[in-house]
């Protein structure tokens, strides 16, 4: 029986520039960019989010939301350099350390003798040490898999620890909301709905070829985890899965030949960027279109050729055949040829392996 602990920090961004400036307390704050260039939020305080203000809400309708609001431009190498310090205290307790980004990470305690082994002890040392260490507060699932523990995290946050015990998995997933299942958003969890699922207890009464037949591959996942199975192990080092670069505009692109006009400056960048990290083998190349009222769509091909502005052309025009509008924020990128990859176009990744996105590449 595993014993996994889920770390995520509460606000992160915004809790260290509260750390670092204590007269932000009790003010509305986001870190994000700005809305005169169309900038997004990245995270903010519980105070903004009273408003009703999230991540990856563009600035300027936060900023209708609460006029009051503090933004803040994103200082990243602060938020690594404090990421760095939290790593390390959970590097006192396991080795079996697996980063999902700068706040937030499973750990795998099961061999830990810390505590007389107690996995719930452990993660209370760990938030102890992140408040007076670090100066900001952590969230903690502890649970004996990663779905259970990502779901305890989140349930009593911030500044929470929630415990599911291997006796009470059972109770705990049968009240589970489905919207609570990593990968189930908002149009799958409508789609669910429409089945009369709203709860684990629900998706027990789907044979797993109905839930295959309804959600495709998901499907299986769907299946265990409605009975409170997750069989993935914590891993320490988490291959990249893709790379991309983007850019949100001032002034909406209007026509597929001037959003065809700015693929050349965004490969020259992704190839610097390839380039910087060593990256040569990549077996996919994709392109991700926003238009001005916010609907987004990504084409993505199987790809192991030389990386040029024709292909990627190509794949815009495809791209912009779905959305026919004017376009605030045009990226492409390439997937790595050592993952799995999936092939076609879509306009969603729920139901998608876990990954981490970079709030930070649509903010100027």
């Amino acid at each position: 029986m595993r014993k996994i602990i889920h770390c995520d920090c509460d606000c992160f961004y915004a809790s260290v520039e509260l750390r670092d400036d204590p007269s932000l307390k009790g003010r509305p704050v986001a870190v994000g960019g700005a809305a005169e260039r169309r900038g997004v939020v990245a995270t903010c305080n519980y105070e903004a989010r009273a408003f009703g203000i999230h991540s990856a809400m563009p600035t300027a309708s936060a900023l209708r939301r609460c006029p009051d609001l503090i933004v803040l431009t994103p200082r990243m190498d602060k938020y690594r350099e404090v990421a760095l310090q939290i790593r390390a205290i959970f590097s006192r307790y396991t080795e079996q350390i697996e980063p999902l980004s700068l706040d937030e990470a499973y750990l795998d305690v099961s061999d830990c003798d810390a505590f007389q082994g107690s996995a719930t002890r452990i993660a209370e040392a760990i938030r102890q040490q992140v408040r007076d260490e670090v100066g900001i507060t952590i969230s903690a699932g502890v649970a004996p898999n990663k779905f259970l523990a990502k779901v305890a995290s989140d349930w009593d946050k911030p500044d929470g620890l929630t415990v599911i015990t291997p006796s009470q998995v059972d109770e705990f997933v049968l009240s589970l909301p489905v919207k609570k299942i990593h990968g189930v958003g908002k149009v799958m969890s409508a789609r669910m709905a429409t089945e009369a699922i709203f709860s684990c207890a629900d998706l027990r009464q789907k044979s797993l070829n109905e839930l295959l037949g309804l959600f495709g591959k998901f499907g299986h996942q769907l299946f265990d985890y409605a009975r409170g199975i997750d069989e993935r192990a914590v891993k320490p080092h988490r291959e990249r899965k893709s790379l991309s670069v983007e850019t949100t505009f001032a002034q909406d692109i209007v026509g597929v030949d001037a959003a065809k006009s700015r693929v050349a400056p965004l490969l020259l960048e992704l190839e610097t960027r390839l380039l910087r990290r060593g990256d040569k083998k990549f077996s996919g190349a994709f392109v991700k279109l926003k238009s001005d009222d916010f609907r987004q769509t990504t084409i993505d091909r199987r790809y192991e050729g030389d990386l040029t502005s024709v292909l990627f052309e190509q794949l815009l025009e495809e791209a912009w055949a779905r959305m026919a509008s004017p376009l605030r924020l045009i990226g492409i990128g390439v997937r790595f040829a050592s993952n799995e990859e999936s092939s076609g176009g879509s306009n969603s990744i729920e139901g998608g392996a876990e990954q981490q996105l970079d709030l930070f590449t649509d903010i100027e």
